[in-house]
């Protein structure tokens, strides 16, 4: 008998791979994971372990059992032993809770009272009016109980008077005596809130909502109620690596004899039955929409396939799906596309994929590697049943009853249907008729659609569906959760509209040199992630080394991605979902990268010089940072034309793409995303006569100092260092 692998004979005796684990674990066999192979001897320990006789539970005397509790029970005046009350009525939950509302209220209040009364109150026999002196006393203690007062996170001025009882317009007048300027109809924090109130001697108390108010998923579930739910795919990779044709592929493998010629997907997601088990796979591949879900606090992806082209090898955005699946958690199964090809290599990739982090299990790893083609369907079989082993592991599950929670991954407006979002189903059972809220949108499923564009009424965990009913488009990202009714879900929709107005108005909490020392010190983060993009892999193995060396007062540098070339749009994503900020070294954003950092408020730091860039951050980790200037880029032209002069060297006929060109500046020449020179203008003329600018949508001949090398398509920027205001 030959060696058999630990998944093997879990599937032989019927039970997981964990399971096996354990039971190898309690008979003192070591084994490393599913993938261990076990020697005969081993196995058949296993099989005696799991097959031998199994001793049932001594079953217990009815009889014994009514004598024992009646024997407990106690006994009562007459010597006779208490029944309990069959016809016991259960509380109502919503009077308990108001109960407990209002006993809670008055202990406050009455330790409110003994606080503030610093003289006991004498009785005095000989005082009349009993009556008149009791009522006065009881509206008096009522008035000092209304001295105890709830606030929400955030309030209106003109709600916090009537609360307090006093005028607007005092109040206002309290909060400019507080140094805060607020109308009447203004929103202030729960803080300011509190020291106004204590001002008029009213204590405060915090809101505590049964509600979920914010954006995220429920609580967890107890473990009983649990049961194993659809793993979720997601595949990654470089371009024209396969990640499309292995996403058909796995589909046309499991169409029945009545889809052939073409599968008719609706929504962005598709289920995929192996062997009576289904995964769910998301149809948009590539790692920027993974990322811009989990920017937003969404996790939706269980497992990423990472698509690698046998013939062509680790490319950039194959780095980059590397590190976004690190990131977020989640395990990586490695699919070698493309081995139907005379010159693939798939040893060569595995060799690659050692680089960065990921050793297969051929070579003793724990990172699984398929061989497949998508063009002839070689290794999809298997690449599906190591997807299943996979989810097996991670014992992915979820409680189906309850009401339902999910994420959005796409949403538009459709003319007939109204708002449609194609929801996955996290947890519970979404059902048509549903009271839902999504962001800051709300309604009540109307209809929904399964992957195939089949009416259903009702979705499990892990099922995506197409959703209509909502009263606006919700944002991709945004959780979905069903509520108890509609009033519920416009108020819990409501809330967080006004919460995100409130946030828009107030600054994000972005990581920046600036404000990096105040963080720290807050305890916000112990460690400072970077993003490094540089013109040269040299430069950026220098510059990783040298910040991983620097540790102040327990906060170090994190490097969670490097690459060549310009900065990017994913870059900037990269950074706003893992709260890092990036360097440049020798390199440029591109312009959509630029305002998506400005938008998203991500510092991007620009070096020539290793050492500049060292220096800023250790100074900044030790809030010695003292930032004089700051770089203003003025505009950007581009070389369209290169003209020869006499005695004078080349010219560049630009075209300004943006902004304006000014003689005075400063000047550089950007080629392919990488800073080629840096200095000063020579001439800037429009036809033959000097301008002092240029602006945007017109021509111009461009001279640089001591540079004439210019070629089609570069670009050149001007710009200028501004002082920063202290």
């Amino acid at each position: 008998m030959s060696n058999i692998r630990v998944y093997q004979l879990a599937k032989e005796l019927d039970k997981t791979s964990k399971e096996i684990i354990e039971i190898l674990a309690s008979l003192g066999i070591e084994v490393k994971n599913h993938m261990s192979a076990l020697n005969p001897l081993q196995a058949k320990k296993v099989k005696d372990k799991v097959i031998g006789p199994v001793k049932l539970p001594p079953v217990a005397d009815p009889k014994k059992e009514a004598k024992k509790e009646k024997e407990g029970k106690p006994k009562g005046k007459d010597g006779k032993r208490k029944e309990e009350k069959k016809d016991k009525k259960p509380l109502d939950k919503k009077k308990d809770a108001s109960v407990n509302e209002q006993e809670a209220r008055q202990n406050l209040s009455v330790n409110h009272l003994e606080k503030k009364s610093k003289k006991p109150v004498k009785k005095d026999p000989n005082k009349k009016g009993g009556a008149k002196h009791k009522k006065g006393q009881q509206r008096e203690e009522e008035q000092k109980i209304e001295d105890i007062i709830i606030l929400p996170d955030t309030i209106t001025v003109g709600n916090l008077a009537a609360k307090l009882n006093v005028p607007p317009t005092t109040l206002i007048m309290k909060l400019i005596g507080m140094g805060i300027m607020s109308g009447i109809n203004q929103d202030i924090d729960y803080e300011t809130a509190e020291k106004v109130a204590n001002e008029f001697g009213v204590e405060v108390l915090k809101e505590e909502n049964e509600v979920n108010y914010d954006n995220k998923g429920e609580e967890e579930d107890d473990e009983s109620q649990l049961t194993l739910r659809i793993p979720i795919v997601t595949v990654m990779g470089h371009v024209d690596h396969g990640k499309t044709s292995l996403l058909d592929a796995v589909r046309k493998s499991n169409v029945t004899g009545t889809e052939a010629g073409g599968i008719t997907q609706h929504i962005g997601a598709s289920k995929v039955t192996v062997n009576g088990k289904t995964v769910v796979f998301l149809d948009t591949p590539g790692h920027e929409a993974f990322t811009t879900l989990r920017a937003r606090g969404a996790q939706v992806t269980d497992i990423a396939i990472l698509v690698v082209a046998a013939d062509d090898g680790i490319m950039p955005q194959t780095i980059e799906a590397i590190n976004h699946a690190k990131a977020a958690g989640v395990p990586i199964v490695v699919a070698v596309n493309k081995i139907d090809k005379p010159n693939a290599n798939p040893e060569r990739v595995k060799q690659q994929l050692t680089e960065y982090g990921l050793l297969v299990e051929e070579w003793g790893g724990s990172t699984i590697c398929v061989n497949v083609s998508a063009k002839n369907g070689e290794g999809i079989d298997e690449l599906l049943d190591m997807l299943m082993l996979v989810a097996e592991m991670e014992e992915l599950k979820a409680n189906p009853n309850r009401l339902a929670s999910g994420v959005i991954i796409e949403s538009k407006l459709d003319k007939g249907k109204g708002p449609v979002a194609t929801v996955i189903v996290r947890n519970g059972t979404l059902k048509v008729g549903d009271s839902i809220v999504a962001g800051v949108t709300h309604g009540r499923v109307r209809a929904m659609l399964d992957d195939k564009g089949k009416k259903i009424k009702k979705a499990g965990p892990s099922i995506p569906v197409e959703v209509q009913g909502l009263n606006d488009v919700p944002v991709a990202g945004d959780i979905l959760t069903a509520v108890a009714d509609d009033k519920t879900a416009k108020e819990i929709a409501g809330k967080r509209y006004e919460k995100q107005r409130a946030e828009e108005l107030q600054k994000r909490n972005t990581v920046s040199l600036k404000n990096l020392y105040e963080q720290i010190k807050e305890g916000s983060f112990k460690e400072l992630n970077v993003i490094i993009k540089a013109d040269a892999q040299g430069s950026i193995e220098a510059l990783k080394q040298s910040l991983e060396k620097i540790d102040v007062d327990g906060v170090s540098a994190n490097v969670i991605h490097t690459g060549v070339g310009a900065i990017t749009e994913s870059d900037v994503m990269l950074a706003t979902a893992s709260r890092a900020f990036i360097i440049g070294f020798n390199v440029r954003p591109e312009s959509k990268a630029a305002k998506l950092a400005e938008k998203e408020e991500i510092d991007i730091k620009l070096y020539r010089i290793i050492y500049n860039a060292i220096d800023d951050i250790t100074a900044a980790l030790k809030g010695m940072l003292e930032p004089e200037y700051e770089e203003v880029v003025l505009g950007k032209a581009e070389v369209r034309n290169i003209f020869k002069v006499p005695n004078v060297g080349n010219v560049a006929g630009c075209y300004v793409l943006e902004g304006k060109v000014v003689r005075n500046a400063e000047a550089r020449l950007v080629r392919n995303g990488i800073v080629i020179y840096e200095g000063k203008f020579a001439a800037l003329k429009r036809f033959k006569d000097d301008a002092r600018e240029v602006n945007a949508g017109f021509e111009c001949g461009i001279s640089l100092e001591r540079f004439n090398d210019f070629k089609e398509e570069d670009i050149i920027e001007s710009f200028e260092m501004q002082e920063i205001k202290k």
